[in-house]
């Protein structure tokens, strides 16, 4: 392979290894311990399980199923799938059988990796007929035979077919988090995930530049936000691990990457269990100091420059706090991507004034991930970021986000109706999502118009605001805004289980079932303080008006979580229907 810019994704690792054979790439966990694995080392490999491919009765464009966790070997399937010239379809490794039915079927995967017999049972389940009389359902955690299989295909046509996709031509198959039905099948290009990539690399030079970068995936890598992170570090020759969010503390301690990039519940989570940890030490009241200076700090940088005494105050808790935050991370982290959700401002100045800048992008399956990014050079938080090199975004006359630019995905597979609607005739995607762009190209998203409240006073209300400032409060695990066709604004709220046990100490008061806790007065007011704070924030006709506390927590395994943790508000909707018309009976209904 020589040493030119490949055109496809299937030439990324064998172009890595010509330029720095020898450079480490990735890391693999075995234990407790890494091991370096070189660039070279993972072409040999990758090659390898790609003859196996073609052994076993892959054609070119034959579109085969990935179900893992994120793991080094998603990497190296998903890699060798690509030199194969097949097209790959992950699957979210938490899925039920009748998801990896309909993402099977829609798609007419030939062949499926597996990880663990759960999942090797619902794929067979669906890959009935088998390849070529063999099974067409692998492990990726029992690769051998695969790989011994291929020891017979001669290189040359592994790298004809490696060689032979064009930028045009299908790389994945990426199904929606179906917030709103059945997913649809996005295809996404080869030309696609590079125009996306290398956008991201030219924009984000913090992450990719330092000769010590390194990264640390954790996030679902069936998720096109891992995923394209995951093309950008083996294009880049950037160093990576993977982790799962079981071990991740664990991992970030012994592989110490100097960024990573998650969801904004992840954040969430790092802070509250921060404070939760301070509280137990008879350290809250100084945490909540520490965090009020770090979150004024941030601002003031924005504003210019901080002033002295808020810099010795900054300098001192990062002594007594914030250094065992980065410490948590790994003690290296400086930069974090999030994304799939809004992060809030207030988190973004939280962990900028702690030492580790949370950069926030936008995008969708269908943009290969991010259109627009907050970067070093131009970061303004409260926004998601200017539009990354040779994208455009523009807003419609009703308020919609539009985008266009080579990272936009052809369609969605075999949905001629759902194309032709995703796109304007002028050829900008619609994105489905309300936002402004400022006189500096910042761009904010306001909300998404499907999920847009309409009160049967006929105010419009985004809720999305609403319950980032509610869930604010450590008590708060999830919040639903509800009021569609209703006189007024209402909120479900789920409580978080450790949050709560940790508060319950500190009040010295025994610790109970959350479920124990739904009409609990110090509950109630620990939630009515959060929106009231939300209800500051908007107009007296969008203000939550009354709220209740659930007694279960949101979560993917019962279907009202997407795998990137994003709220099904339908499913929601129906499940906590009697909630929701409790909150509006007012013989019935909680004052808020």
């Amino acid at each position: 392979m020589s040493t030119a810019a490949p055109v496809n994704l299937g030439q990324i690792v064998s172009h890595r290894a010509a330029v720095a054979p020898d450079a480490v790439l990735l890391r693999r966990r075995e234990g407790s311990a890494w091991h370096d694995v070189t660039s070279a080392q993972f072409r040999d490999e990758v090659e390898a399980l790609a003859r196996g491919v073609v052994a076993a009765g892959v054609r070119p464009g034959d579109r085969v199923g990935l179900m893992a966790k994120t793991r080094y070997e998603w990497t190296l399937c998903d890699a060798a799938l690509w030199t194969a010239g097949a097209v790959v379809v992950p699957v979210y490794e938490t899925s039920s059988p009748d998801q990896v039915r309909w993402v099977l079927e829609d798609s007419g995967a030939v062949a499926c990796f597996v990880e663990g017999r759960s999942h090797e049972a619902s794929a067979a389940a669906v890959l009935t007929d088998g390849l070529a009389g063999r099974s067409a359902v692998w492990r990726v955690d029992a690769l051998e035979d695969l790989v011994a299989l291929g020891a017979g295909v001669d290189p040359a046509e592994v790298a004809a077919r490696r060689d032979a996709p064009g930028p045009d031509d299908p790389a994945t198959l990426i199904y929606t988090s179906g917030t709103t039905g059945r997913p649809k099948g996005c295809v996404l290009t080869h030309g696609n995930f590079l125009a996306e990539v290398r956008s991201a690399i030219e924009a984000l030079p913090e992450l990719f530049e330092p000769e010590d970068a390194s990264t640390l995936l954790f996030l679902p890598l069936a998720h096109v936000f891992g995923r394209m992170i995951q093309v950008a570090v083996l294009l880049n020759g950037t160093v990576t691990g993977h982790s799962d969010t079981g071990r991740l503390l664990k991992d970030l301690d012994t592989f110490r990457p100097t960024f990573v990039l998650a969801v904004p519940r992840i954040f969430e989570k790092v802070h509250d269990s921060a404070q939760r940890k301070a509280v137990a030490a008879g350290r809250g009241r100084v945490f909540e100091r520490a965090a009020a200076t770090a979150i004024a700090w941030s601002e003031a940088s924005e504003r210019g420059r901080p002033g002295l005494r808020l810099v010795l105050e900054r300098a001192l808790f990062d002594r007594l706090v914030y250094g065992r935050l980065r410490a948590a991370l790994g003690g290296q982290v400086q930069w974090a991507v999030s994304g799939g959700a809004p992060l809030g401002a207030r988190l973004a100045h939280f962990f900028r004034g702690v030492g580790v800048t949370v950069l926030e992008g936008y995008g969708l399956t269908e943009t290969t991930a991010a259109c627009c990014v907050n970067t070093r050079s131009a970061l303004r938080v409260g926004t998601v970021g200017r539009a990354l090199p040779r994208f455009e975004i523009r807003i419609a006359d009703d308020g919609e986000v539009q985008v266009r630019g080579g990272h936009v995905t052809p369609g969605y597979w075999g949905q001629e109706e759902a194309t032709a609607a995703a796109f304007t005739a002028d050829g900008w995607f619609r994105t489905g999502d309300l936002g402004s762009l400022d006189a500096d190209g910042y761009l904010s998203i306001t909300g998404r118009a499907k999920e847009i409240i309409v009160t049967s006073a006929g105010k419009n209300v985004s809720p999305s605001g609403l319950e980032d400032v509610v869930r604010s409060s450590p008590l708060v695990s999830q919040c639903v805004v509800v009021g569609d066709a209703r006189p007024h604004v209402a909120a479900l709220v789920t409580l978080d289980a450790e949050s709560v046990a940790a508060w319950l100490a500190q009040q010295g008061r025994p610790e109970v079932p959350v479920a124990d806790l739904v009409d609990d007065p110090q509950v109630h007011a620990e939630v009515q303080a959060a929106v009231d704070a939300a209800n500051r924030t908007v107009s007296a006709a969008e203000a939550i008006r009354r709220f209740r506390v659930l007694p279960v927590d949101l979560t993917e395994a019962d279907g009202t979580l997407t795998p990137s943790l994003k709220v099904k508000r339908a499913v929601v909707h129906q499940r906590f229907a009697a909630d929701i018309e409790a909150m509006y009976a007012p013989a019935r209904a909680r004052t808020a």
